[in-house]
């Protein structure tokens, strides 16, 4: 940090460039996980007052002067983007406001202050957010830029050059800006010497421009402002349509076409539109969960009731899409979901809210995503539908109609309704007229239609409780299957001991699958390129060659390979095949385990399946005997076993299961607080390995070890006598004891990907030690597993084996030991890791039924 400066800066030669005036941009992202951005709060100090409005998002850019420290000061505040979007996830008039921001301020800015939040997790999906977003000005933008670190506390240079180190990305984007930067503490705003500090450094860039300011183009913004007054008249006339058309329809309600005093509502739209909070808004309580950054909350359909304004409502909440999906890769369950919506509210409702949040650009891929959707309804469900915008705060000064006219997709959609929309501020839920004049809108539709509700096909309601019932019954199927066979290995292998020190695994799967998640969860860090989760940045990155890491966890050798992922849109290349020959080489002499990686929230396709077939397929029959399905994204799963997924995606995916001995596990994609699946996981491959006798597997394995001693033939009758004999003792005791319900997957996905509206925020320290406790955790339990091998996996069981579970009683589970463990594991999961050890997860019913609140 520079000393302490208390005079005005003052022209230095051949170093700085002193200008009794100063233009000034500031420029960034969103707040991500709860960290905000400080740009305004940047703006404030720079100025020493409050000008610029941080109680709400910068909607359009806003420029300030003010005398400061002895010079005329311009400072212009622009809408941020999210940190983790692409240029085409903003809306076009964020992306208007952010190119006119450098005519705000003519001739042109003397700098761009690039504000960054220290503790913002700046990987390379911002690395890449932030190129394109710069292509929103001059390409020699950068030359113009200091990188302005913000901090609610004081911060040493050792602390931030610290910060710098630690994240590649960032330290790259400093070496474009030629390594200019600056820290603002935000929570000492009378210091004026960071401000001083900041404008000798402000000299030293227009100096290294030779003087020069950044350069505008006079025809550019002469464009950007005719193209805004071209949205502000076209937005004028649609609301001038739109008042004409509601008073029509008023006058058929006071000519006697009075709407129901019970009004059917049902609410449909992606993931993360806020579709549930607008539910609680328009009922005015908490009659739906709503998503935090701890789990996806609307898995099944779900129905309420309430009087607002003296109507009845009844609203049913429906599954979200995943937001970018096409409906091919929406898994079976959530389309089934969210056809059921329409059944619940018989003889059908009154309208349908289509929500769409205002926080991202409606696109060209959203467009089709929603377009795809309600296609699972008949063309009738347009005419019944009103366009709900969540997020009414995003808009800030902006209308709605505005936003509408700057985006080609919206204005479809609000045409497609016939001209029917509405805007809701979730966070203002007081707001009681926001709902009282949707009601009068809903009331106005229904009076102008023919039809008095979207008519439901009773049976086609009754194929599709046919369906969930027999995938219910499916389900228990396979889960029952799975715990037999887990029963009968217990009973094959009781007393056998395997010393496992190395354990080498596979991961294959399609692109977008969540391989690298799970290979970093494995190893307990973030080696592996997490990029697959950036659906829209998958042309700039994409893994083409196998990727090798390694760890050593209590004493075991941890070798992961991750395979290049297939494409769902086309044939698997040579080049990919041939890949997958070589992920076996490098796990020499042969990998343990090859895991089959399927995300839930996606659909498997039979394209899958033979992919997965014809990569497996060069390595002959044997190798399916390493193989186990591990299914990502359980998150999405919440309180839905694993099972309802596999009975409701069809034969090519029981087929495979049936391949892989139906062994199969499940993990979420959230890292923090989630250690067991991790724990489940081990025990399952290490399970297999004991199965395979710990042999692993080798392109020319051979039936017989050379050097194997040949068995007499009254040696294997003995063996086969004694294996029948184990096995009718392991099918007498599966009849007697109850079925066990699977595991409940209950956590969320989090901010990895998806920017968090909670505000909760989990810090880059608290991310690191959540993964040294899931590391003990595992540790502790692969010590004791190297040494008892006993196969002891169910399909909802991750206990320790019942010598392990005695072992710990007698020693380890001390008072001292579990004070010991208080500073590792929070109350909540040091019962959970209890249980663990007694034996396994909580028995709590698992069949989830339709939440019925009045």
């Amino acid at each position: 940090m520079e000393a302490v400066v208390n005079v005005p800066a003052s022209p230095t030669s051949g170093q700085s460039h002193y200008s009794p005036e100063l233009r000034l941009v500031l420029i960034g992202g969103r707040h991500l996980n709860g960290i905000p951005s400080n740009k305004s709060i940047t703006g404030n100090i720079i100025l020493g007052k409050s000008v610029f409005d941080t109680s709400r998002r910068t909607a359009r850019s806003v420029v300030r002067q003010q005398e400061a420290h002895g010079r005329q000061v311009t400072v212009v505040d622009t809408p941020g983007w999210w940190w983790h979007y692409p240029q085409e996830n903003t809306p076009k008039l964020d992306q208007v406001e952010i190119r006119n921001s450098v005519h705000l301020c003519p001739p042109g800015p003397h700098a761009f202050l690039l504000v960054i939040p220290v503790g913002l997790k700046f990987h390379r999906i911002s690395r890449l957010s932030l190129e394109e977003h710069l292509q929103l000005f001059h390409k020699e933008v950068l030359r113009h830029t200091i990188v302005l670190f913000t901090l609610d506390a004081p911060c040493n240079d050792d602390f931030l050059e610290y910060e710098i180190a630690m994240c590649p990305d960032l330290k790259w984007v400093l070496e474009q800006c030629g390594n200019r930067k600056h820290f603002f503490n935000i929570s000492d705003r009378q210091d004026s010497s960071q401000v001083i500090t900041l404008f000798k450094k402000i000299d030293a860039v227009v100096a290294e421009n030779a003087g020069s300011h950044y350069p505008i183009d006079g025809n550019d913004g002469k464009a950007l402002k005719e193209n805004m007054k071209a949205i502000a008249e076209r937005a004028s006339k649609r609301s001038a349509e739109v008042q004409a058309k509601r008073e029509k329809l008023k006058a058929l309600i006071a000519g006697g076409k009075i709407p129901p005093t019970h009004l059917r509502i049902v609410m449909v739209g992606a993931q993360w539109s806020a579709k549930s909070s607008a539910g609680n808004t328009i009922l005015g309580k908490q009659a739906f969960a709503v998503q935090t950054t701890d789990r996806r909350t609307t898995e099944y359909c779900e129905i309420s009731h309430g009087v607002v304004a003296n109507r009845k409502l009844t609203v049913v909440d429906s599954p979200g899409w995943f937001y970018n999906e096409t409906l091919r890769d929406t898994c079976e369950m959530d389309k089934l979901e969210i056809q059921s919506s329409m059944h619940l509210c018989p003889p059908g409702p009154h309208v349908v809210l289509l929500v769409v949040g205002l926080a991202s650009a409606f696109n060209a891929s959203y467009q089709q995503t929603v377009q795809e959707h309600m296609s699972l309804f008949t063309d009738d469900i347009w005419k019944h539908t009103i366009v709900l915008f969540t997020r009414g705060d995003w808009l800030g000064v902006k209308t709605v109609e505005e936003r509408i006219e700057s985006e080609k997709g919206l204005q479809w959609l609000v045409t497609k309704c016939g001209n029917m929309y509405h805007v809701l501020d979730n966070v203002n839920q007081r707001d009681e007229t926001q709902v009282v004049e949707l009601l009068e809108k809903i009331g106005e539709m229904w009076a102008g239609k023919k039809d008095p509700h979207f008519e439901v096909n009773l049976a086609l309601a009754k194929q599709m409780e046919a369906r969930k019932e027999a995938r219910e019954s499916v389900a228990k199927g396979i889960r029952r299957t799975a715990e037999i066979q887990a029963g009968l290995l217990r009973e094959l292998f009781r007393g056998e001991r395997l010393q496992i020190t190395d354990m080498r695994v596979i991961l294959l799967g399609r692109k977008e699958s969540g391989k690298s998640m799970v290979g970093n969860r494995m190893i307990f860090d973030e080696l592996f390129n997490t990029m697959w989760m950036k659906k829209e940045f998958q042309a700039q990155e994409s893994t083409a060659m196998c990727v090798k890491h390694q760890r050593k966890v209590a004493g075991i050798n941890l070798s992961i390979v991750e395979a290049p992922g297939w494409p769902t849109d086309r044939v698997i290349p040579n080049w990919l095949k041939r890949e997958a020959l070589h992920s076996v080489s490098m796990c020499a002499p042969g990998p343990h385990a090859f895991l089959l990686i399927i995300p839930v929230l996606k659909s498997f396709t039979e394209k899958d399946c033979k992919a997965a077939v014809e990569l497996l397929m060069p390595f002959g029959e044997r190798v399916w005997r390493h193989c186990m399905l591990l299914f990502t994204w359980g998150d999405w799963l919440n309180n839905r076993p694993i099972e309802e997924y596999i009975a409701m995606e069809g034969k090519h995916l029981k087929w495979l299961l049936e391949k892989c001995g139906n062994r199969y596990s499940v993990i979420r994609c959230n890292r923090y607080y989630e250690d067991f699946p991790v724990i489940q996981l081990f025990q399952k491959i290490s399970d297999m390995i004991m199965q395979n006798k710990g042999r692993c597997f080798t392109p020319k394995d051979e039936e017989q070890t050379p050097g194997q001693p040949t068995l007499t033939e009254e040696e294997w009758n003995r063996r086969e006598q004694e294996l029948i004999d184990r096995m009718l003792k392991a099918v007498a005791r599966e009849s007697k004891e109850p079925s066990r319900p699977s595991v409940k997957m209950t956590a969320s996905l989090d901010g990895v990907f998806i920017p968090s509206m909670s505000g909760d925020v989990h810090s880059e320290d608290e991310g690191t030690f959540c993964y040294q406790r899931a590391r003990f955790k595992v540790s502790e339990w692969l010590t004791c597993r190297a040494e008892n091998s006993d196969v002891t996996s169910g399909v909802g069981s991750i206990s320790a084996s019942a010598s392990h579970t005695e072992k710990l009683d007698e020693s380890i589970l001390t008072n001292d030991y579990r004070q010991s463990m208080n500073c590792f594991f929070p109350e909540k999961d040091k019962i959970k890791f209890d249980t663990v050890l007694h034996g396994g997860l909580s028995t709590d019913a698992v069949g989830t039924q339709r939440r019925h609140s009045f």
